[in-house]
């Protein structure tokens, strides 16, 4: 992975003072290739919650992933081995499953409670059938089978999804969509911007545009907030990370519409880099869950509000 072997994914940390640049970089990555950014995504979320947790950061030349997805199809146990941890069950949803070199990992704990974990990614077996999709086929997500793998805790029961972090980070992965949105735009800009383009073209392009726009605004300020208020003395963040994902998927699922209506199934078949795009963005934004999380916004500008309105 060049960009991090060239150290491009030394990237500042969030809330300290410089996280538009972070996620300048994540939206650059993202309409390069978004299954690139999304390993570029997991590296520096690691680096962030390690330094938060007060641990080690990555070394130089290593690859870090974060893995916390916990259906309940998988379940993934931790039990004490002496001084340490051991591993074992399945994890779905690895990013940089054969690739990345360590991870942070949860883990349900034999005492009770899910913890987080950092493992050297050896004794961990892929299965490659577990992703079907031609969308992030790049990003390497695939099930994880564990099997007594040494583990460190990182932090105390609960400082995972309690920090402030948290929902920083998860602004970080809407920038990643943004730049996937602005990398299948750019056919459609082509387009609307040669010669004489006709109304429609106008009008969709206008759409995009619009939507775009309106994304990275909220991006930008959600950026300053976070600067702001790095550990959420104002208790923002969360509520901040469920209007930023929503707002960003929801341009996403714009951009994806508009550009298939005014593009037509040209494109999909002769052109292999908005292809991939757009299947690539089709897949990630489904990181975001739609309704529920609106509702979560909801509840939570509802009461906060008192009333007041939005």
């Amino acid at each position: 992975m060049s960009e991090l072997q060239e150290g491009n994914l030394d990237l500042p940390l969030p809330g300290d003072g410089n996280t538009w640049q972070r996620w300048e970089s994540l939206i650059r990555l993202g309409r390069q290739d978004l299954s690139l950014a999304r390993l570029a995504e997991g590296h520096t979320d690691a680096a962030a919650i390690l330094d938060e947790l007060g641990a080690d950061l990555p070394a130089s030349g290593e690859l870090w992933g974060v893995w916390a997805a916990h259906p309940p199809t998988h379940r993934l146990s931790a039990r004490r081995h002496g001084s340490r941890w051991v591993l074992n069950g399945s994890k779905p949803f690895c990013s940089g499953a054969r690739t990345c070199t360590h991870a942070l990992v949860t883990a349900g704990a034999d005492s009770g409670g899910r913890r987080l974990f950092a493992i050297e990614n050896e004794g961990t077996t892929a299965d490659p059938s577990t992703w079907a999709a031609e969308g992030m086929s790049d990003s390497d997500t695939l099930t994880l089978a564990f099997k007594d793998v040494p583990a460190v805790e990182v932090g105390e029961p609960g400082d995972y999804t309690g920090r402030p972090g948290f929902h920083h980070g998860g602004c970080g992965v809407a920038a990643c969509w943004y730049g996937g949105a602005e990398a299948v735009a750019e056919t459609l800009a082509d387009k609307a911007g040669v010669g004489s383009p006709d109304p429609h073209t106008l009008g969709y392009y206008g759409a995009v545009v619009r939507d775009l726009r309106a994304a990275r605004d909220v991006l930008r300020r959600a950026a300053e907030e976070i600067d702001d208020d790095p550990d959420d003395l104002g208790g923002r963040a969360a509520e901040r990370a469920l209007l930023v994902r929503s707002v960003v998927a929801s341009a996403c699922s714009s951009v994806l519409g508009h550009c298939a209506e005014a593009l037509g199934a040209g494109p999909l078949a002769s052109d292999a880099a908005y292809t991939r795009a757009a299947q690539d963005l089709s897949v990630y934004i489904r990181q975001h869950h739609g309704a529920r999380d609106l509702a979560q916004l909801g509840e939570r500008a509802a009461h906060g509000a008192a009333g007041a309105g939005p």
